[in-house]
């Protein structure tokens, strides 16, 4: 704090913003969505992830697993790409256009699976369509075998910082469950988002 003698004010000082802008940049996400990462999977019976983007990939922050013998794993630090994971795509989807297109420029559309979307139209249509709905669908493009669902996490100025996932095999994720589970994951999401005390766009 600082105080003007003059005008007999005290005000903010430089210090207390900086300090204040390094809470703002250094929330734990993780512990804000732990609880309600918890509670989607309890609900979901699925393994549920957080994720954040870094260096134009997602990185894994957390995971919930569930209790089924057949689940998903994804260790807290390891990075997949973002065109063809499910976090990967909600996150993409909340990109301006000009941002989606470094991001491709730079990384590359890998073809890891073949329903990998590796062409930048059928990527931006499949976008669009995870905006409309609130979350983005990874139909085996990432791993065959395995459909992941994720919704974005917002900060205050309705940027994405993160991204919240289930995630399991196609015998269980099946076509007809995909919007009760997509449901299930943005609604999480706005939780953790008003938590963080963000805003959607």
């Amino acid at each position: 704090m600082h105080f003007d003698a003059e005008r007999r004010l005290w005000s903010v000082g430089v210090q207390a913003f900086v300090a204040g802008n390094a809470f703002l940049k250094t929330r734990s996400v993780a512990g804000l969505a732990r609880p309600h990462m918890r509670a989607l999977m309890e609900e979901s019976e699925e393994t549920v992830n957080l994720a954040v983007e870094d260096q134009h990939e997602a990185v894994y922050l957390a995971q919930v697993e569930c209790r089924q013998m057949m689940r998903a794993f994804a260790r807290p630090g390891g990075r997949v790409p973002l065109h063809c994971s499910g976090v990967g795509k909600a996150l993409l989807s909340a990109m301006s256009d000009a941002e989606i297109g470094r991001v491709l420029h730079q990384r590359g559309m890998a073809r890891m699976t073949v329903k990998t979307i590796n062409h930048t139209a059928g990527l931006r249509a499949d976008l669009a369509a995870a905006r409309a709905r609130g979350y983005a669908i990874d139909d085996e493009e990432h791993a065959i075998g395995l459909r992941c669902i994720a919704a974005v996490i917002f900060n205050e100025s309705a940027e994405a910082v993160a991204a919240v996932s289930v995630s399991g095999p196609v015998a269980r994720i099946s076509d007809a469950r995909i919007p009760l589970l997509g449901q299930q994951v943005r609604r999480k999401a706005e939780a953790i988002t008003a938590l963080f005390g963000g805003r959607g766009p």
